[in-house]
């Protein structure tokens, strides 16, 4: 699950960690209201959706009066905000982070994720700041720097001092910048966080140590131990396939192809999606239902893979190891009765009384594609697709 910038910011200032004093608002008299409360001289006006690359957008915008403010909340609220993470069909901005303005002396990258071969913590730093860290990764990977965290002691100060020294922080705010990390880390770990980004952690003219920005993702296996959390869900931000989905137990996301997934086990959807490109085609979506699929399920998962207009074909592929085939098999016929499909079915059985559930999918009455293996499933759903079927 996602958070606005000024929702990561409420939570890490919990944590000790020091940002821009800020107010979110969501119509032009609140920006302006927010404006003259925080007073000084120059405020920046930013949109707040879950993307990045919101300051190449037109979605962050410095204001040096509240004039200016009023100004660049009228433009960016309603807008509909295009960067390179929201895809051509953008994000329409429905709140403002209205935040007092910072003299940067430098900008620097912090960010903390799993690293899953290590089974560990790794905190990543960067003197690079401001800048797409993936491009930094790519073109200068010795500008990354890299601390991994034993679970059991945590954090250390002298690890955090380390690291701010090795990115070039100043030896004057070398110690205000651990307990900065140390904060993050800390934010980072009780709140069952998967991805803690700050970018830019900026040097200010004064010598503060600052969260410009915050990216806060959490785990949604977790959220069920911080109602507080997800309470901050903003669903205007998410597909509505994907609210959809969730509310019947369904792991689903929308991507570009035009082949539809229905498969249970995230890897063996990760698998499937592989080899449907291996085919030479692409898949629509990424979905994934579980280890009990019931036909209400299966009928609503089609329902949502139909409304893509893309679409030319659906693979269903299920390994049955505790939910049986002929169970699966069942589902399958009914809901493809229900939903009147459009296009052309491919379904792929194997495990438990898979021979049954091929037997009930053969005397369906419904024209559906049998396979046998993988590749046989691949093969015949990416022909089904260019019409070759």
């Amino acid at each position: 699950m996602k958070v606005h910038e000024y929702q990561g910011k409420e939570i890490l200032r919990t944590y000790g960690v020091a940002t821009p004093r800020g107010v979110a608002c969501f119509s032009v008299d609140e920006a302006v209201a927010a404006a003259e409360q925080l007073a000084g001289k120059r405020w920046v006006v930013k949109a707040q959706i879950h993307a990045g690359g919101r300051g190449k957008g037109g979605g962050v915008r410095l204001a040096r009066s509240v004039d200016e403010v009023r100004q660049h909340a009228q433009d960016i609220l309603g807008m509909t905000l295009i960067t390179h993470q929201t895809g051509p069909e953008g994000r329409l901005v429905k709140r403002l982070l209205i935040e007092e303005g910072a003299a940067i002396e430098h900008e620097y990258y912090i960010g903390m994720v799993v690293d899953r071969s290590a089974q560990k913590v790794v905190v990543m730093a960067s003197s690079e700041g401001g800048t797409e860290i993936e491009e930094v990764a790519a073109q200068t990977p010795e500008r990354i720097h890299k601390e991994v965290v034993d679970p059991v002691a945590g954090l250390k100060h002298e690890q955090a001092k380390d690291l701010a020294a090795r990115i070039g922080l100043p030896d004057t705010v070398l110690d205000r910048a651990a307990e900065f990390l140390l904060g993050l880390y800390q934010a980072y770990w009780d709140t069952d966080a998967s991805l803690a980004e700050i970018n830019p952690l900026i040097l200010t003219t004064d010598g503060k140590v600052l969260a410009l920005d915050a990216k806060l993702n959490f785990d949604d296996n977790a959220l069920f131990r911080h109602p507080k959390t997800r309470e901050l869900r903003d669903l205007d931000e998410e597909d509505p396939n994907e609210i959809e989905a969730s509310k019947y137990g369904l792991s689903y996301i929308a991507l570009d192809g035009n082949i539809g997934c229905l498969v249970n086990g995230a890897g063996l959807a990760m698998a499937t999606m592989d080899i449907i490109k291996l085919y030479g085609a692409e898949p629509a979506n990424f979905l994934d239902v579980g280890g009990g699929a019931t036909t209400e399920q299966v009928t609503e998962a089609f329902v949502i893979m139909l409304r893509n207009p893309n679409l030319k074909a659906i693979l269903v592929n299920i390994f049955g190891g505790i939910m049986r085939c002929d169970v699966i098999a069942d589902g399958l016929v009914n809901a493809a009765r229900e939903v009147h499909l459009t296009v052309p079915l491919v379904v792929r059985l194997e495990g438990t009384n898979v021979d049954q559930g091929r037997e009930i999918i053969a005397n369906s009455g419904i024209e559906i594609i049998s396979a046998t293996t993988m590749a046989d499933a691949a093969e015949k759903v990416v022909a089904a697709a260019r019409g070759q079927g």
